[in-house]
């Protein structure tokens, strides 16, 4: 039994073969398996998810994060000696500043430039922050996005060995607004033909934004779960969104999120508005046994990292027990972990 009062990082952790972490995505996208979890009875089944449309409801509510990962992660040279520099752009602070994690830090002291991309994209650092992070400021002609869609690459979690052959397979077939420096990975599993046919079984389908922060990947390393301090992201909760929502529940029907980052808006803006209305701002909600759902009937969710605070999340809304149960039952039947792996819906 979990003492919800004086949770441990280790109550979140289970044995995974190192195989079991999938380095590739599958096809077709709908192709991978789902776990089903009921909620109220712990029972688990088996199906893929490509029968999604079997688990629906008409009147039910699908709500999808659709931020867009930026092909973050480029690699340059210092403009005085050549030496080779890694950036990774986590956070846009202004039109052309950006937070950004480097390596070799020691090399990215305030007021040295870099070059990437043979001159294509220009930085300096103008500030080191606490944490290590710097600001850097960025030169380019025309939109940075553009070029850094020509010379970025993907910022794959460090636990995908693998090349990415197709930049697209990283992003959801619905991704819209840049921002992101992760994938919302539940959504990668749909297509756009399921989502048609989902929309024409009457499931209405919503969007959020919420910018994926790489915090979504740091360990959580104080021992006690509660002494662990949220990373901070952005997100934006649109008019239609809000208004669908309150109505479906008006109605009876079931607010479905899709993904962690879906879930974390939703719950975020009925906890610190006390209602669901169009807005946007900054989140660092920790959700974790004991919180009490305020919007959530459903939620579609990949397999999470041992003692990390998205399977302390699943484990508040499915239940501590059910939650350690259906990931050893996973590893079992051999599932596909993480970013590229299998998924689960819990309802």
């Amino acid at each position: 039994m979990l003492d919800i009062n004086n949770m441990k990082r280790s109550d979140f952790f289970y044995e995974l073969p190192e195989e079991l972490i999938a380095q590739t995505p599958i096809e077709p996208r709908s192709a991978s398996r789902m776990m089903l979890i009921d909620r109220a009875s712990g029972e688990v089944s088996h199906s893929h998810f490509y029968n999604i449309c079997d688990c629906l409801k008409k009147g039910d509510l699908l709500v999808l994060n659709d931020s867009r990962v930026i092909p973050a992660r480029i690699y340059g040279e210092k403009e005085d000696n050549g030496t080779f520099i890694e950036f990774l752009l986590l956070e846009q602070k202004e039109n052309m500043v950006w937070e950004i994690l480097c390596r070799p830090g020691k090399k990215a002291k305030p007021g040295t430039r870099f070059s990437f991309g043979g001159g294509k994209l220009r930085a300096e650092i103008v500030d080191v922050l606490e944490d290590g992070n710097r600001i850097a400021r960025f030169e380019c002609e025309g939109s940075i996005f553009a070029v850094l869609d020509e010379i970025g690459q993907m910022p794959l979690p460090p636990y995908i060995k693998e090349k990415l052959e197709d930049k697209e397979r990283y992003q959801t077939v619905y991704s819209n607004e840049l921002g992101s420096a992760a994938a919302p990975t539940a959504g990668l599993h749909f297509t756009k033909e399921l989502l048609s046919q989902i929309e024409a079984m009457g499931v209405n389908i919503a969007y959020v934004t919420l910018h994926v922060g790489l915090g979504t990947f740091r360990p959580v390393k104080e021992d006690k779960v509660l002494d662990h301090k949220m990373h901070s992201e952005h997100y934006e909760l649109p008019e239609r969104t809000a208004r669908l929502i309150n109505e479906t529940r008006q109605n009876g029907g079931r607010v479905i999120a899709v993904g962690t980052t879906s879930c974390r808006t939703l719950e975020s803006v009925a906890t610190f508005r006390g209602c669901i209305e169009p807005c946007d701002g900054y989140t660092d909600i920790f959700i974790y046994p004991g919180y009490e759902f305020k919007v959530l009937d459903g939620l579609i969710t990949n397999f999470h990292l041992p003692e990390s605070t998205l399977i302390m999340l699943v484990s508040a809304f499915a239940g501590y027990e059910n939650t350690m149960n259906a990931y050893k039952i996973a590893v079992e039947e051999r599932y596909r972990f993480f970013s590229f792996g299998d998924c689960m819906l819990i309802v």
